[in-house]
């Protein structure tokens, strides 16, 4: 059996009683809870992230069914990623001045066949698929690699790197057909985080696979990175 620290089970027993919330009161309490820890018992020190999990009435094994998007949140998820993108002549100059921390072609794919994968998100401009292409084997395993879908590969090279270095989130489905994203920091107001996770959910609400049956979203979570999770009602 697994070992839970004193203040996990402290936490675990302040929210035993405590049913499903609507967003803004789950929002509430779980900003609250490190406040509630008794003397004696150590509480976080750092900002911690907040995640937002959806169990999700699909069937992840049949391709019409899997469930992925991007979204630029309300009031971002604070915390700048480090952007990549992949582009020749004139997009050069054009993703530098948009904000991206490197810019390359054949030169960066030889730096991440290497092992360099020091950045959270790759974009590439169409006319660079031919060498963006061989490092699907590296990139794809890890959720890096530039697909139209999430658009990563794009002729707007500008608006793309600017949503990213804005806190674009990327998400899709596990093979248990869960969704998991960062929707914020313990930081942010109560109505930042309470309208960040109202518009993840909401989107994912829009983008149900039409092969769907049944109760699409069956359950959502919301957790910070040292806490239990809080059921949301809805």
């Amino acid at each position: 059996m697994a070992h839970v620290s004193k203040r996990v089970r402290i936490l675990r027993e302040q929210l035993a009683e405590v049913g499903s919330l609507d967003v803004g009161a789950a929002v509430q309490l779980l900003k609250s809870l490190e406040d509630k820890l008794p003397t004696g018992v150590r509480k976080c020190r750092f900002d911690q992230s907040v995640m937002i999990a959806m169990r999700l009435g699909i069937d992840p094994r049949q391709a019409d069914q899997i469930v992925r998007g991007s979204i630029v949140l309300p009031h971002g998820i604070g915390k700048a990623k480090r952007v990549i993108v992949f582009a020749q002549g004139d997009n050069v100059a054009v993703a530098t001045a948009a904000g991206a921390d490197f810019v390359g072609g054949k030169d960066l794919a030889e730096k991440i066949k290497g092992g360099w994968l020091d950045f959270d998100v790759a974009i590439a401009s169409p006319d660079m698929m031919g060498v963006v292409g061989p490092l699907g084997k590296v990139l794809g395993p890890r959720g890096l690699m530039p697909s139209p879908r999430a658009g990563t590969v794009t002729s707007d090279i500008a608006g793309a790197v600017k949503e990213y270095k804005a806190g674009k989130v990327e998400f899709r489905c596990d093979s248990g057909g869960n969704v998991h994203a960062v929707v914020g920091r313990l930081s942010f107001g109560q109505a930042e985080l309470t309208e960040n996770v109202d518009a993840m959910v909401k989107y994912v609400r829009s983008i149900k696979p039409a092969t769907s049956k049944g109760q699409y979203v069956r359950n959502v979570c919301l957790s910070a990175t040292m806490t239990p999770g809080i059921s949301i009602a809805g």
